[in-house]
């Protein structure tokens, strides 16, 4: 009897040795998840960049061997810089003309028209002010009148003082809009006739190729009936987009595309070579030809070809990932990290390029921006910080 108790207390000690044993196993693994407590995130520190909005279309791939450059107005040569046979780079000057009277009108022209559309903006506010304040009138007078306090004359008396301010607006701005139409043919027009001109009056190569003939000669006349030069680009390829009319007044001759050639996996930098000024009857679009002036294999006349064309910069912008932007109850948000915890700031957008997007409001440089995981937090969560980048 006594050496079964003595057994008995000796399995009671090794129990509680055991069991103490698991409670001190338990306390480090649970300090073990103390410091690893937190959402892991991915953070990358907000810098300023350039960021242009990039507008994207469609286009075909295009031969085209020769070009003819033509100056659509009649003036005196005042110097030739190239002869038969010269290799030249688009943007070379071939000759230099007379042109200071045309670029004179050009210019003033621009401005005319330019007035026209700030007179135009201008007039069309104070006419949506006024609107605005008969509208509210109306509305006021027949409140009161629900309550005795106006009478119908009043009320139809607001509402013809309504229909005489829009029927005003609408004259008057149809009449600014004839106007400013028609100042904006006359900058198209002579904007033909410079097509192959810059502002010095020289005459620029659009392409890169061979001069094959030649018809400018010092102190005589080119004509808008003969090209001043044909250079042949020895079949380049050239690559036409169609865009909208909300487009093409952003784009000039010479602004550097993103183009991307799927068939092929390659991405290259071409050029507007040529904006065309008319619509088309039945698309209602403008044509736009990209010149490629870098030689690449495979490319064939016909294949499909992505067009970026990047527009409305902002230098020196805040530019985050789009993909850290969060949306909720229509506000735009993101997370960023002080002191090992997640910070809830709102956020006002500017242009977007490609997935990157400009922030106007709510971001410093130097703030470090969560860009994974900011879907899973909360204001003031705990984060843990598993990559990054500075």
């Amino acid at each position: 009897m006594k050496q079964k108790r003595i057994i008995s207390i000796v399995l009671a000690a090794a129990l509680a040795l055991s069991l103490t044993a698991c409670r001190q196993e338990a306390d480090a693994e649970g300090g073990d998840g103390d410091a690893a407590a937190g959402v892991a995130v991915q953070v990358q520190e907000v810098k300023q960049d350039t960021i242009s909005t990039e507008n994207k279309v469609s286009g075909r791939v295009a031969a085209n061997g020769q070009e003819s450059v033509f100056v659509a107005a009649q003036a005196q040569c005042t110097a030739v810089y190239v002869e038969v046979g010269d290799w030249v780079a688009a943007g070379d000057v071939l000759c230099a003309l007379d042109m200071a009277s045309t670029l004179s009108s050009y210019s003033a022209a621009n401005i005319t028209y330019s007035s026209a559309v700030q007179s135009y903006n201008d007039q069309a506010a104070i006419f949506d002010k006024q609107i605005a304040l008969a509208e509210k009138n109306v509305s006021d007078l027949k409140a009161l009148f629900e309550i005795g306090a106006a009478s119908q004359m009043e009320i139809d008396q607001a509402e013809l003082s309504l229909q005489s301010a829009q029927a005003q607006r609408d004259a008057t701005l149809a009449q600014l809009e004839a106007g400013m139409q028609s100042y904006k043919a006359n900058v198209e027009q002579l904007s033909a006739v410079l097509e192959n001109v810059d502002s010095q009056g020289n005459v620029i190569a659009p392409i890169s190729g061979t001069i094959l003939t030649l018809n400018a000669v010092e102190s005589s006349y080119v004509t808008a009936s003969m090209p001043v030069a044909v250079i042949d680009g020895a079949d380049r390829m050239e690559i036409v987009v169609s865009v909208s009319e909300a487009l093409v007044p952003k784009l000039a001759r010479g602004d550097e595309v993103d183009v991307s050639i799927s068939a092929l996996n390659v991405q290259l930098v071409g050029s507007i070579k040529q904006l065309e000024r008319s619509a088309s009857m039945q698309t209602k679009l403008y044509n736009v030809t990209i010149s490629i002036d870098e030689d690449v294999d495979g490319l064939l006349s016909g294949m499909f070809a992505d067009v970026s064309f990047r527009t409305d910069t902002s230098a020196n912008a805040i530019v985050i990932p789009t993909e850290a932007i969060l949306t909720g109850n229509g506000v735009q948000h993101v997370f960023v990290v002080e002191n090992n915890a997640a910070r809830y700031v709102e956020i006002t957008a500017g242009l977007t390029g490609s997935g990157v997007t400009e922030v106007t409001s709510g971001l410093n440089a130097g703030d470090m921006l969560v860009t994974v995981g900011q879907a899973y937090l909360s204001d003031g969560d705990a984060v843990r910080i598993v990559s990054g980048e500075d």
